[in-house]
């Protein structure tokens, strides 16, 4: 549980940041641990909100999240987590979607790590939002059905959209995780297939809560630990293609 608790407090640690919950890798981190996976579920989305919510503060007091743009990327896909989330599932297709979504997963990191360049002046095009909400809806439906928050897939297409500037992409991603696990975990509750397991769940969310709030601090400049985030892109990617071969 110790082991657990760390990795989860540096994965929060690291994600927050850059605007992120991490969901993606509490769920490789959980499937290695051999939890339950509706246990997986409702942990990885908990843990999500309680990242995020600081980082949602942290961004808009900053003048980093621009609401209108915020809204736009959302209304379609809280409805699709909701929907996601409730959809039955047995074990096994879980596990099948979750390993297609953690390695895609790992591959949008390692695009953020190997192809990002972080400029003083950044491009921002005029985008259609009808868009960019579709967009959304399609990673709000695959967040409700795998617990993942969908910021990591929704920030690079942003970035490659040039859809806004990269602090404001940060922003935006944790807005839209927060209120599409927020989402998730009513779809879970509707369909009345949310499991806890305080024991578990608890020290887990107190480790992502102290983690959060400091990564939310800490400006990418402070904090640029690419070898870690290197190593937590293996590590996804190994769950993800551990799931697909079982």
């Amino acid at each position: 549980m110790l082991t657990l608790c760390f990795l989860f407090f540096l994965v929060a640690l690291l994600y927050s940041a850059a605007g992120f919950g991490g969901g993606s890798s509490y769920l490789a981190i959980l499937a290695l641990w051999g939890i339950d996976f509706q246990l997986m579920k409702s942990t990885a989305l908990l843990c999500n909100i309680a990242v995020v919510t600081g980082g949602v503060y942290h961004f808009y007091k900053q003048g980093h999240l621009p609401l209108k743009k915020a809204w736009q990327l959302s209304l379609i896909s809280v409805p699709m987590a909701f929907i996601g989330s409730y959809l039955p599932l047995k074990q096994e297709q879980f596990f099948l979607l979750l390993g297609i979504a953690l390695t895609l997963a790992a591959v949008c990191m390692c695009y953020r790590l190997f192809f990002e360049r972080n400029k003083d002046t950044e491009e921002v095009k005029h985008s259609n939002g009808i868009v960019y909400g579709i967009i959304g809806g399609g990673i709000g439906l695959l967040s409700g059905m795998t617990g993942i928050g969908g910021g990591i897939y929704l920030a690079p297409v942003l970035k490659l959209g040039k859809y806004d500037t990269s602090k404001n992409i940060a922003g935006l991603s944790s807005f839209f995780i927060l209120v599409n696990s927020i989402s998730g975990i009513f779809g879970q509750v509707a369909k009345k297939q949310i499991v806890f397991n305080w024991e578990v769940v608890f020290p887990l969310l107190l480790a992502v809560v102290i983690g959060g709030q400091i990564g939310a601090r800490l400006s990418a400049k402070v904090l640029k630990p690419k070898w870690v985030a290197a190593a937590t892109a293996i590590l996804i990617l190994y769950a993800g293609v551990r799931m697909l071969l079982k």
